[in-house]
């Protein structure tokens, strides 16, 4: 691991993200990401993530989330005062493992910019995602209910790119519980 351990504090955890259209549960991938779990979950635990959107869908790509500052994919903060490094270790499983389907990952704006967006492939992504982004989780239960925000209508951004949700998809609360499959 290139970040260390996480804290025992953080281990074996999972995150039940409920949402306005179902929850999903995330398991987090402790030994392949430390530090960017450890930001994820204190950041909910915080309640930082309650109330903000899923801002950006990609019908057979993605849908992202994870801006409480600005709503809109321009903000978001880590836990470190600024942001951190990417954890892209080549001997991790998931590095090796790629963007696969229900994988989650930290967005960013180039190397070691990640702060709080993230997002999580609807489909395998390997062809066409450089391994550029930290993979800290999968999605272990509610696909479907991703599935079903993936499924939104929306409508084009400021540059062109069809990935404005017509609806409003809000992350109500995330919860911090024990892993069940450790």
């Amino acid at each position: 691991m290139q970040n260390g351990s996480l804290s025992q504090e953080y281990a074996n955890k999972q995150a039940r993200i409920k949402t306005n259209y179902g929850d999903f549960v995330v398991s987090f991938f402790d030994n392949d990401a430390p530090k960017t779990v450890e930001n994820f979950i204190r950041l909910s635990q915080e309640e930082k993530y309650n109330n903000s959107p899923f801002h950006r869908i990609i019908k057979g790509f993605m849908i992202q989330g994870g801006d409480f500052t600005n709503g809109d994919g321009t903000g978001g903060e880590s836990i470190y005062g600024g942001p951190f490094e990417d954890e892209l270790e080549q001997s991790a499983k998931s590095y090796k493992e790629g963007y696969k389907r229900g994988v989650i990952a930290m967005a960013n704006r180039g190397p070691n910019t990640n702060g709080s967006q993230f997002f999580i492939n609807l489909v395998d992504n390997n062809s066409v995602l450089s391994k550029n982004y930290t993979i800290f989780g999968q999605v272990s239960e509610g696909m479907e209910v991703v599935d079903k925000i993936a499924d939104i209508p929306v409508l084009e951004n400021a540059y062109g790119e069809l990935s404005v949700p017509t609806e409003r998809v809000i992350i109500e609360q995330v919860t911090i519980e024990e892993r069940k499959d450790k």
